[in-house]
């Protein structure tokens, strides 16, 4: 099954995260199928930016998001 989740990059202490298409069986961290976008929390307000028409076509095609990413995005 194909999922929409975030990966972890950035340092130690000082995260940020990709929005990438993967298969769910996959580590957190492990290769991805499609980077649609990125999440900073550490900024002030947080930081989103994605691809809406990408994750549209992922969604369309069958893909679930994850928790967070359906949180961060707006999209149920």
């Amino acid at each position: 099954m194909t999922v929409v989740r975030l990966t972890r990059m950035g340092r130690k202490k000082k995260p940020f995260y990709r929005i990438v298409v993967t298969d769910s069986r996959r580590r957190r961290d492990g290769g991805w199928i499609e980077s649609i976008g990125y999440y900073n929390p550490l900024t002030d307000p947080e930081t989103v930016k994605f691809d809406e028409e990408r994750l549209a076509y992922w969604k369309s095609v069958g893909a679930k998001l994850s928790d967070r990413v359906a949180r961060i995005t707006g999209n149920k």
